[in-house]
């Protein structure tokens, strides 16, 4: 499988490229491709870091080229990195979109051009805005965005602390938008290693006197806090703040936490949940990961960009699961699937 980059020099796109030599998921029979937007900076910068990628991993790299058109790459799979991040000043997901949405509609149209099949696994945001901006050009089913495989692994990570386990010990999913309408799917959730009592007392704790159709208030408001202390550069009360909260709003917002203090953005959990959905797919064996996709349908009618469960191959994904969930999580859900949709 040859992989194309877009977007390689940004912060994700670069721990994007690192992770996958990393983990040697390329043979070096393979091409790495890092694809940066035409001339300025970025151009130049393809340079220098396909050189810093050779010097790491040159034990075990596969082929690494650098270039500024995805269309004439030969890629198999493209990664989506392309876009602008969220600043002090574009905090809210429509400024974001105003300013990537030429972005996508470009990087979509050059993939597009493509002669051979390719599938496309998107992170960039919003995820939703640019995974139907691949579909313009692919069929869905080759359009997967990786958010909700990342949003899972911090609701995963977030639930583990509080039962003391590992992360791989808990099965947990977190669907609907990249956003603020998260909805964690609670039923759903199971752990190895402590009782079903245990389990259920955690999970009881956190939802306590709490309703799923208020989560989204309830992120807003929090991150609107904590971004209060870090602005008054009380990082460590900030910090204490999110940890005072149940699981579900720490996976939403402690992301923001790290996108104001760590100096960049969460490039190192960003490219690791993308690196994960590639891994998926290279291995071409058929998994159920949390996914964006295009529905048409599905999901008890549901239609547009959304998270929800699906089955991945090296095609991209073939089928949304439409698994048994409680009445407040579907209702979620839809709220989820209307607030998306009003966005586009």
């Amino acid at each position: 499988m040859n992989i194309a980059i877009l977007g390689a020099t940004g912060s994700c796109g670069r721990q994007v490229a690192a992770q996958l030599l990393e983990r040697a998921l390329l043979p070096e029979t393979a091409t790495l491709h890092l694809i940066g937007h035409e001339g300025g900076p970025h151009q130049s910068e393809l340079w220098g870091l396909r050189a810093d990628l050779q010097d790491a991993f040159a034990d075990k790299a596969p082929k690494v080229v650098i270039g500024t058109d995805v269309a004439t790459s030969g890629a198999d799979l493209v990664v989506m990195m392309a876009g602008a991040t969220v600043t002090r000043e574009t905090k809210d997901r429509a400024a974001l979109a105003e300013t990537n949405r030429k972005i996508f509609e470009a990087a979509a149209s050059a993939v597009g051009q493509m002669p051979n099949p390719v599938t496309v696994v998107v992170q960039s945001n919003p995820i939703e805005l640019a995974v139907q901006a691949f579909t313009q050009w692919l069929p869905r089913q080759r359009v997967i965005g990786a958010a909700a495989w990342s949003d899972s692994l911090r609701f995963r990570r977030e639930l583990a602390r509080d039962l003391g386990l590992r992360r791989p010990a808990v099965s947990a999913q977190m669907w609907g938008q990249h956003g603020d309408h998260l909805v964690p799917i609670w039923s759903r959730i199971s752990a190895r290693g402590v009782s079903d009592q245990m389990l259920a007392d955690v999970v009881g704790v956190a939802r306590e006197g709490r309703k799923l159709a208020q989560l989204p208030e309830e992120i807003r408001a929090a991150r609107s806090e904590m971004l209060k202390l870090v602005y008054a550069e009380d990082v460590a009360g900030a910090y204490e703040f999110i940890e005072g909260h149940p699981p579900d709003i720490r996976a939403a917002v402690k992301p923001f936490f790290t996108h104001f203090t760590a100096g960049r953005t969460t490039e190192l959990a960003t490219a690791h949940a993308v690196v994960d959905v590639v891994e998926f797919l290279a291995h071409g064996h058929q998994v159920v990961i949390p996914a964006q996709i295009v529905l048409a349908g599905e999901m008890g009618g549901l239609t547009g960009p959304l998270a929800v469960p699906v089955v991945a191959d090296t095609m991209g994904w073939s089928m949304a699961i439409n698994e048994e969930i409680e009445n407040d999580e579907r209702s979620a859900l839809l709220a989820a699937s209307c607030a998306v949709n009003e966005s586009l």
